[in-house]
């Protein structure tokens, strides 16, 4: 954690880790896994409302857990930006992270692949496999999306790539 502002370090330490290595194929210790995910995502999710900084929705899409769906948003000049949020578990999770998607954002960056998947090869898969399996769910949304979107949201914006929903329907009108 060397080098992390401290406000990053701060949020980090309150996410509850995760102790159960297991994944989809796992039977009951992946249901394990789940509560442990959702205990760690409940704790995120209130803190950021406790520090005025709620910036997601998600849910799993299914009864396995293995499909998750929501939303996530990012003010830049005083505008929400919001966004479908998608990704699958994948089967060799914990030890893979999930590959988390903008589908709306597919082809806007060149730090995003195949159908809107953001990019997080560089900086975050390496601190996820060295992190394996106390890091889930909370981590990547609070350590590969939240800065991901501070990162590209802004310049994504500032070049005509994303537009306001209501400049995009301003638009639509005339």
């Amino acid at each position: 954690m060397e080098g992390w502002d401290p406000n990053t370090k701060s949020t980090l330490t309150q996410i509850p880790l995760l102790t159960t290595k297991a994944g989809p194929r796992d039977g009951a210790a992946w249901t394990q896994r789940l509560k442990e995910e959702y205990k760690a995502l409940i704790a995120y999710t209130q803190m950021n409302k406790s520090n005025d900084n709620d910036w997601f929705r998600i849910s799993a899409d299914n009864p396995e857990g293995t499909r998750w769906t929501g939303k996530c948003w990012y003010v830049h000049n005083l505008l929400k930006y919001e966004f479908d949020l998608q990704f699958d578990i994948p089967v060799t999770y914990p030890a893979t992270a999930p590959e988390l998607e903008l589908p709306e954002l597919d082809g806007k960056t060149q730090k995003m692949y195949r159908g809107g998947k953001i990019c997080l090869t560089v900086h975050f898969k390496p601190l996820w496999a060295k992190n394996c399996p106390r890091f889930g769910i909370a981590h990547a949304l609070c350590l590969g999306l939240a800065p991901w979107l501070a990162a590209e949201i802004p310049i994504l914006v500032d070049s005509g790539m994303v537009k306001h929903k209501d400049d995009a329907a301003s638009s639509a009108e005339s």
